[in-house]
Formats: structure tokens, C-alpha cells, sequence
């Protein structure tokens, strides 16, 4: 899967048809190249997650919808939430190296902690998040 806008769209962020639901019920920012880093900076101490999707990426509308029908669960992993549309900011892509999404990439203090490709149900993202918690505090990451 590209990270590379559709042909033709000149800011596909702002389409009227995009899905805002998921980014306003977790308070998700917008970023982009210019202003990620120090929105994960602003964060502190929390733990970061940066959600990179782009518009008409069926996955990160499926992804936007699990996210929706269980949000306390997802609420309940306490995580300061950003998000990026890499088909308007493709250097976000080629920077950390994404080659599909979505992609949910963890930080903490400015530093990267780990990712989850594509949404495989909360099991599987409440795991990327523990292990990127104990990756943050030194400890050995969980199997």
C-alpha cells in the first residue's frame, strides 16, 4: 500500500467527505512535518500516539470505526493522541518509514517507542501499547 496522495487531490485533508469522528471523540491533534515534533514534545511525559492514515485509505476508515464502536477501552490506554494524513504530508511517510497504513507509532520524551500496522482489533494495539510502556521504562518487551 503507497503513501502517496491520490492523483489530483491538491489537500486531501480537507475533503468534505473525510471521517472526523474518531479524531474529535480522542481529542486527536493534527500535524504534520512542521509540527509533530513538537507536539510530541508538548506531551511531556505522556505517552504518545501519532496515527497516520490518509483520505480513501479503506483500512484507516476501518480503523477509524473500531476505534469508534469501543472507545473506552481504547480511552482507558491513557495515550495523548496525534494524527497525520501522509497522502497531504508524504515526507511524514518516508521519515518514519511507512510503506501502508494506518500506523499507530508510539513516543515518549521525543523518543520512539514502537508501532502498530493496521488495526487487528484492541488485543493486539493494547499490546503494542504495554510493550511500548515498557520500552519507555527500561524493561524487557512482553511476547
Amino acid at each position: 500500500m503507497s503513501t502517496e496522495p491520490p492523483a489530483g487531490l491538491a489537500d486531501p485533508s480537507r475533503d468534505a467527505h473525510l471521517d472526523h469522528r474518531a479524531f474529535d471523540a480522542f481529542a486527536m491533534r493534527e500535524v504534520d512535518d512542521t509540527t509533530i515534533d513538537a507536539a510530541i514534545a508538548a506531551a511531556g511525559d505522556a505517552l504518545v500516539c501519532v496515527f497516520f492514515w490518509g483520505v480513501d485509505c479503506f483500512n484507516c476508515e476501518m480503523a477509524k470505526k473500531a476505534l469508534l464502536a469501543s472507545p473506552e477501552p481504547v480511552r482507558a490506554l491513557a495515550l495523548h493522541w496525534l494524527h497525520a494524513n501522509v497522502y497531504a504530508h508524504p515526507e511524514l511517510g518516508r521519515r518514519f518509514g511507512l510503506h501502508g497504513i494506518p500506523v499507530f507509532m508510539f513516543f515518549q520524551d521525543g523518543k520512539k517507542l514502537g508501532r502498530a500496522t493496521g488495526w487487528h482489533g484492541h488485543g493486539q494495539f493494547a499490546a503494542a501499547v504495554a510493550n511500548a510502556r515498557l520500552k519507555a521504562s527500561g524493561k524487557p518487551l512482553a511476547g
